[in-house]
């Protein structure tokens, strides 16, 4: 199987980040870091849970507009707190894994975020799940290029393949 037989067209991947979990952000920024490094143009668009990693904050805060938002805000934490799909061990999971990783000479998923932006990977964050969770732009860190709906993104997807994590 050529690399032209899973890319369409060889040069476009998009990611739909809907996760916030640990281990599956760590998969979406490898991939899509690694997609980058080899000259694909990436798009990762983020929404619902998965938008929690793009928050400029870090820690649990009551980010988000009216009462529902900030409660959501705080719920969800932020990149530094985000649980591991298996094994969480009440917060514990995701920091074994950092270490773990650290040991490894392995970029860790606060690592892979900054890689993201240095290989010009482009990442939005979904309009809908922003409106629901009360979230403006300016929650989210500088490197989220602008906030999208399903068409626009569906739009700069077409001729490439498009992954659910």
């Amino acid at each position: 199987m050529e690399i032209d037989d899973i890319i369409p067209n060889g040069k476009k991947l998009s990611i739909i980040v809907f996760s916030g979990e640990f281990d599956r952000l760590t998969a979406a920024f490898t991939l899509a870091d690694g997609a980058a490094a080899v000259g694909y143009e990436v798009n990762l668009f983020f929404t619902f849970w998965g938008l929690d990693v793009i928050k400029k904050k870090k820690w649990h805060s009551p980010v988000g507009q009216g009462f529902l938002g900030k409660l959501f805000g705080w719920m969800m934490g932020g990149v530094s707190v985000t649980p591991n799909s298996r094994f969480n061990f009440f917060g514990l999971g995701p920091r074994l894994f950092r270490f773990m990783m650290h040991r490894k000479n392995v970029p860790t998923l606060e690592d892979l975020i900054g890689v993201s932006h240095d290989l010009g990977v482009n990442m939005y964050a979904c309009e809908m799940a922003m409106e629901i969770l009360g979230l403006e732009k300016n929650d989210f860190i500088h490197q989220v290029k602008d906030v999208l709906g399903v068409a626009t993104f569906l739009d700069l997807s077409e001729g490439g393949r498009t992954l659910f994590i």
